[in-house]
């Protein structure tokens, strides 16, 4: 993505998206003072791909199941799995089981707070391990979700969307624009994805009640559409539609199933098979050794 130098934040612009996150935050569980590292974590790894809506009440049955790290290795992978329920792409279940895991035996029970120790995570990439030591233990890194990226797109470079995966200069532009105290560029860094959530949103931006439009580039060149769009995903009667009904089956089971019980929520064999085997591949399923299939143990 190329970016045209901008002053880097303007002071009216930075106290401009702060006070309007001081009146339109969302009132959300890990943002809530005391919210432990534990559960910041937790939430980030719901956070992907995941609306916030489903998210929610998932982070508060999580942590009222599983408060620390401790509590979750204690018990069985296939566990995390039945939990996770209907979020999607329930591998992250299996991820954070494996991390509490780690947590525990190399951390002594409590989430690290560097980058570096948090990206060497199971499941744990630029942004989440970024977004954990800002938001959890206040470092001052820049954090590019897609809501953010999307933000900076608009406002620093005049284009509607950024590119398919983040650039070096786009981490370049994050970081320069991030306040000097950690505290406050903390707080900068929620608010300008606050931002991207709820009003510089993709389809419907709404550049009126933007408090930093008056130095958005995108809006001053009279919001130029982008000459890319992202294609929107299929999911009915895809493979990751049969996986999660196999996997729903096996939740709400509270003994191993028999292969001939997957015939009844996914009509085509071909299909079924290759989504059960790809389950078993990724941790996700345990074939017995009778012929059943459980959760992971």
């Amino acid at each position: 993505m190329t970016t045209r130098p901008i002053d880097a934040p303007p002071r009216s612009a930075e106290q401009a998206l702060l006070a309007w996150y001081a009146t339109h935050a969302r009132d959300l569980p890990w943002r809530a003072p005391g919210a432990t590292p534990w559960s910041i974590l937790v939430s980030e790894i719901m956070l992907q791909q995941t609306p916030v809506s489903r998210v929610i009440p998932a982070h508060r049955a999580w942590l009222d199941r599983w408060p620390s790290p401790a509590a979750l290795a204690a018990e069985p992978a296939g566990e995390a799995v039945r939990q996770w329920g209907r979020l999607g792409y329930p591998r992250r279940a299996l991820r954070l089981h494996e991390t509490a895991r780690i947590v525990i035996s190399r951390h002594g029970g409590v989430i690290p707070s560097s980058h570096e120790e948090l990206l060497a995570l199971p499941g744990i990439g630029a942004y989440t391990a970024a977004a954990v030591a800002v938001f959890a233990f206040g470092r001052r890194h820049a954090v590019l979700d897609t809501n953010v990226r999307r933000v900076l797109a608009r406002l620093a470079s005049g284009q509607e969307f950024p590119g398919a995966q983040p650039s070096a200069a786009e981490y370049r532009l994050a970081e320069s624009l991030l306040p000097g105290d950690p505290a406050i560029a903390a707080r900068w860094s929620v608010a300008v994805m606050e931002l991207g959530a709820l009003t510089c949103t993709a389809a419907r931006p709404a550049c009126g009640q933007c408090p930093v439009a008056a130095h958005c580039a995108w809006l001053a060149a009279g919001r130029p559409a982008s000459s890319a769009r992202r294609p929107v995903q299929r999911y009915e009667g895809t493979d990751r539609q049969c996986r999660g009904r196999l996997l729903a089956l096996l939740r709400e089971s509270a003994a191993p199933v028999l292969p001939g019980s997957f015939d009844a929520v996914w009509p085509d064999d071909k299909q079924r098979a290759r989504a059960l085997d790809g389950l078993v591949a990724d941790g996700l399923v345990d074939p017995l050794p009778d012929g059943r299939f459980a959760l992971p143990r």
